[in-house]
């Protein structure tokens, strides 16, 4: 109900963000809880985005649970992209090199067809050239 709170203080730019739980597990930063979407899906008239970069910690999990989010009903993602995460000042190992934005940004895609949904035709390319 806190989103319901801030509404009824006359801000209704709010949107509900998963972006993992704390948990004893080690083989990432916070474990992503991808069944919480369906439910609050039903609860909420509120968009709902998933964040796998910060969900996770880690690059090489972004891409499969971000298709697993939209597979569940997300709808969007916040992913983070660097063109040398090594040299970021922060979150380095949670961000996609453009390419694998791009290759994400396919494959959701086809998933979102699936699903009876659909993506916007702009990548991490389109976005920077467009600043």
């Amino acid at each position: 109900m806190a989103a319901e709170y801030v509404m009824a203080g006359g801000n209704y730019q709010v949107i509900l963000c998963e972006r993992g739980v704390r948990t004893f597990s080690d083989h990432s930063r916070n474990t992503l809880d991808l069944s919480v979407i369906p439910p609050a899906k039903q609860l909420s008239h509120l968009p709902i985005l998933v964040d796998p970069s910060h969900g996770t910690g880690k690059r090489n999990k972004v891409t499969p649970l971000s298709r697993a989010a939209v597979a569940v009903g997300a709808d969007g993602l916040m992913v983070e992209v660097h063109t040398q995460p090594d040299q970021a000042l922060s979150d380095g190992p949670q961000s996609l090199f453009p390419d694998q934005f791009d290759d994400l940004m396919k494959q959701v895609r086809q998933i979102a067809v699936v699903v009876g949904r659909s993506v916007p035709e702009i990548g991490v390319r389109e976005t920077v050239a467009a600043k």
